[in-house]
């Protein structure tokens, strides 16, 4: 079984190797093509019922029932898919958080805007992302951080919408300027916004924005020392406040016209803080009340004075205890709705798992196509490389071989032709001498050519392979020159490679056949032996030897070295200690 395995050559085992690997690839691609097509089941689609809820969410909404509202909000969030319900996501997400920050819970409010954030990039239609970035600027307005409303309100800015909302953007950025006291920016900014009349389709949406861009433009010129054109901007507010469609905002601007009269008319100063108390009143907008009863506790005297003094302290009491109330009622919708979502929790649960285990499949067969891939080309690479290596090796020992073949010819049969021709041309053939050596001639160069070709033909390398060794060995002795061969038969040569043994051969011969033309040697002995797994051969012969101790490697010798390298031995030329020349050189089995 050994001796069979020797001759399974790389080659082979590559090409073996190369179909078990595409085998293996395409077993792979049928598996995963198979599991694909059992296991992957498509999401259930909610369109229809998101559509449903969130028309009741919005009926909800303009009708102030803002608890149920944020209920329906969170159920539609809930059969959204970010990823394909993107626009449906965002939107409810976007009026949860309005309801929050009208109901000055701007830390919700925050969190639901910024739950939205991943999917804006998502969205064809910039109004949504403008309308994220605006709630989140004033809740940050609100939550005195003015550096990341500066931030939110100009990314609403710079979003590509229409002039309205930029107008809106810009009249949020101002306020931030005039509470970091920054009036200078401010006026700049509501000067061009002044000078853009009609940007809105709806003429009262036109005046009340106008309105409010003008009174804020007289209480930055209020705060820049400039009197005439504050008062001027406050009554041109007023004047479009007072028209019934217009007057979003009235409170305001009362509320401006008491503080600019404070110092130098506090009778108007105190008419102008009723009106503005008496206008959030009737809307019902009770911060603008405390801020109206601020400004009259400044301009009252005596009971009116005590009178707004009270009602101040128990509005401010009241509002507190109803934003807490509040507080608590958000937090019973948020326990409902969670009691609700319970119920697909577990669902849930198994959709995650079944994705995240189809996606770590995914990932490994991923990997095990790089890795099969990498492999597969590492092995052509490895056959190509060591097929054009073996078609070079062979064309290169051809070449080699017929250079060889060339040289010898013409060295030792050339000349010798060349004198037999010669010789035959000049001589008197008749003459029995003349005759005898001419056949002796044709005889001589008949067995150069037999020597040669035998050099050069076939090697037997089956049982018979010690025999031809032996009767090569034999070939090289004569009357004049004796060969000694010592352990030749305790080495089990068909446990060799067939490829060691063509070149051990060939080297045996080349050193005799070098001992014959150069050695002058009367004696000769080779040895073999086996040293930890390596066959060993030494060569003696008392020639002439290695002359001035110096080797000049002719052919035959340059032969033997650069076959032994092929087979990984290593080989060590040096004089006989008596006289003559010595080899020993050494492979592995």
């Amino acid at each position: 079984m050994k001796k069979h395995l020797y001759y399974f050559s790389k080659k082979t085992l590559l090409k073996y190797l190369l179909i078990i690997l595409t085998l293996l690839l395409i077993a792979i691609l049928f598996v995963n093509f198979y599991q694909r097509k059992t296991v992957v089941k498509q999401k259930p689609d909610h369109t229809e019922e998101i559509k449903r809820l969130t028309d009741i969410a919005d009926i909800y909404f303009e009708t102030d029932k803002k608890d149920s509202a944020i209920y329906t909000y969170n159920k539609v969030k809930s059969l959204c898919d970010p990823k394909t319900n993107t626009t449906d996501y965002v939107y409810a997400l976007s009026c949860i958080a309005e309801i929050y920050q009208k109901q000055s819970n701007y830390i919700a409010s925050e969190a639901s805007a910024t739950e939205a954030l991943p999917y804006l990039k998502d969205l064809n239609n910039p109004r949504y992302s403008w309308i994220v970035y605006n709630l989140l600027g004033i809740n940050y307005t609100q939550s005195f951080d003015n550096k990341n409303a500066i931030l939110y309100f100009k990314k609403a800015i710079h979003l590509n919408t229409s002039v309205w909302r930029k107008s809106l953007a810009i009249n949020n950025l101002v306020a931030v300027y005039m509470e970091q006291y920054k009036y200078k920016e401010a006026a700049m900014l509501l000067n061009i916004l002044a000078s853009q009349k009609n940007i809105s389709s709806y003429d009262a949406a036109n005046n009340n924005d106008y309105a409010y861009i003008i009174d804020n433009l007289g209480y930055c010129y209020y705060k820049l020392n400039e009197p005439k054109k504050a008062l001027a901007c406050y009554y041109e507010g007023l004047k479009i406040r007072l028209q019934p469609q217009n007057n979003d905002g009235l409170s305001t601007s009362y509320k401006h016209l008491s503080s600019f009269f404070q110092k130098s008319n506090r009778i108007l100063a105190n008419e102008y803080a009723k009106k503005a108390y008496d206008y959030a009143s009737e809307t019902n907008n009770n911060m603008e009340k405390v801020r109206s009863l601020a400004l009259l506790v400044k301009s009252s005297e005596g009971t009116d004075l005590k009178k707004y003094s009270l009602k101040y302290i128990h509005l401010v009491d009241s509002l507190n205890l109803a934003n807490n109330k509040i507080k608590n009622q958000f937090s019973n919708i948020k326990y409902n709705f969670n009691k609700d979502r319970a119920e697909n929790l577990q669902l849930k649960a198994i959709k995650i798992e079944n994705n995240l285990q189809l996606e770590r499949q995914k990932n490994r067969i991923i990997v095990s196509y790089v890795i099969i891939a990498f492999v597969l080309g590492v092995i052509l690479f490895l056959y190509f490389h060591l097929t054009s290596k073996s078609k070079k090796e062979k064309n290169d020992a051809i070449f080699s071989s017929e250079i060889r073949i060339s040289k010898k010819l013409h060295d030792e049969l050339a000349d010798d032709v060349y004198q037999t021709i010669a010789f035959a041309e000049t001589k008197d053939l008749e003459k029995e001498d003349n005759k005898e050596k001419l056949l002796n001639n044709l005889d001589t160069i008949y067995f150069r050519t037999r020597n040669i070709s035998k050099e050069n033909s076939n090697i037997s390398t089956d049982k018979n392979y010690p025999l031809a060794v032996k009767e090569m060995i034999s070939g090289h002795k004569s009357p004049e020159t004796n060969i000694l061969i010592n352990g030749f038969d305790t080495i089990r040569w068909n446990e060799i490679e067939r490829n060691k043994k063509i070149i051990l051969y060939r080297i045996l011969q080349e050193l005799f056949v070098n001992m014959k033309k150069h050695s002058e040697a009367s004696l000769a002995s080779i040895s073999f032996n086996i040293k930890n797994k390596n066959l060993q051969v030494i060569y003696i012969d008392n020639g002439v030897g290695i002359k001035n101790n110096t080797l000049i490697l002719k052919n035959g010798l340059q032969n033997v070295e650069s076959r032994i390298k092929t087979i990984n031995g290593t080989i060590i030329f040096g004089n006989n200690s008596q006289k003559g020349f010595k080899i020993s050189f050494t492979f592995p089995l």
